[in-house]
């Protein structure tokens, strides 16, 4: 079963970085450039034109891996189980669905010629179409356990409290995929950073989802602690599917990275924060996600913080947000904002792993 998990990776890695290129010719050639803000630092001038709705790549180089990472263990090992399972499709279909409105987003944008892309209610209406569709199916699908893929318990390392009934759990998905996409949009503004910063939380839950499955209550007979067991719905195929995304994400990295050929656009960063929180509420880590994606939290609290003291005080706290280019604008070069970010993301993937494997040892 593990092999899966590295075919998808080598997979996904390869496909993005034969076939970024390809994607990198295709825009040019028909002039689907990057539109730059006048307002923004003025060393971004220069991106302007870059070939965007890169995500394209990574979104179509992660479905391909998964299946193509099935087909190949089941033809190296017929016995294997290497069949889709409920909880990666769904966590897949979320992605496409948030890539497919960020790819509408900067369609508009880039050949209509219409700065703001798709209209606030238009792009509103396609995220929540998108996330209803996957937290009600998400509640659907039980296995022979009773388990679906997602729980209406609310969770950090895995499920507590009291039940919040499956209306409440709508809302509670919905916040969590806006906010985590918002979170990576608002992260993606310079060259390489949420590509990056994605990488490190996907290897997160690669290991966090085989550590699920080889310590899964299905097997409490052969645990040495069945108390400290996981009850999740199909935590191999979640690990196949994060590690499919961090091999796509690693390989798009290589053209992302500055001096970047290629952007993700909305259509990458919408997926990517959709598939975050899917692979979160699935694995049951739902509050583990801010601090495993700390980057994203920050970045995002840095523009609340930002438009809030300005609306209250009429003063900036920041000068200018999102935070990365607060950091710009101090005179720190972009390579340098990138890889000192980079640092705090991996900060965070370590503080978090730490707290998930501290609450498995606390069980014990």
């Amino acid at each position: 079963m593990m092999k899966q998990i590295l075919f998808a990776g080598v997979i996904g890695l390869f496909l993005t970085l034969v076939g970024t290129p390809l994607l990198i010719k295709l825009l040019a050639r028909k002039g689907y450039g990057q539109y730059i803000r006048d307002d923004g630092p003025r060393e971004h001038a220069s991106k302007r034109g870059t070939p965007t709705m890169g995500g394209i790549a990574f979104i179509f180089a992660t479905v391909a891996a998964y299946f193509l990472a099935k087909l190949i263990t089941s033809y190296l090992d017929p016995e294997a189980d290497a069949a889709p399972t409920f909880s990666g499709l769904l966590v897949l279909g979320l992605m496409v669905g948030m890539g497919l409105v960020g790819f509408l987003d900067d369609y508009i944008k880039i050949v209509k010629r219409r700065s703001l892309g798709l209209r606030a209610k238009a792009k509103m209406a396609g995220q929540l179409i998108v996330g209803i569709a996957f937290a009600v199916l998400a509640l659907q699908f039980a296995d022979n356990r009773g388990n679906t893929p997602a729980s209406t318990k609310l969770s950090f390392i895995t499920d507590f409290g009291w039940t919040i009934g499956p209306v409440l759990f709508v809302v509670w998905a919905l916040f969590m995929i806006l906010a985590m996409s918002n979170g990576v949009n608002l992260t993606d503004g310079l060259d390489g950073l949420a590509t990056g910063a994605s990488v490190l939380v996907f290897g997160a839950y690669t290991f966090i989802g085989v550590w699920q499955f080889q310590e899964s209550c299905a097997n409490a007979q052969s645990l040495t602690n069945p108390g400290a067991c996981y009850e999740v719905r199909d935590p191999l195929d979640l690990a196949v599917v994060a590690s499919a995304l961090m091999g796509a994400c690693l390989g798009f990295l290589w053209w992302n990275t500055s001096p970047a050929k290629i952007f993700m656009g909305d259509t990458g960063s919408l997926a990517l924060g959709g598939v975050l929180a899917g692979l979160a509420i699935c694995s049951r880590t739902e509050l583990l996600m801010a601090i495993l994606g700390g980057l994203f939290v920050l970045i995002t609290m840095s523009v609340v913080i930002q438009v809030g003291s300005f609306r209250m005080t009429g003063k900036r706290v920041f000068r200018m947000a999102p935070l990365q280019h607060h950091f710009e604008l101090k005179g720190w070069s972009e390579v340098l904002v990138v890889v000192r970010f980079w640092i705090i993301q991996g900060i965070c993937v370590i503080v978090g792993l730490g707290l998930f494997y501290a609450g498995w040892a606390a069980e014990k």
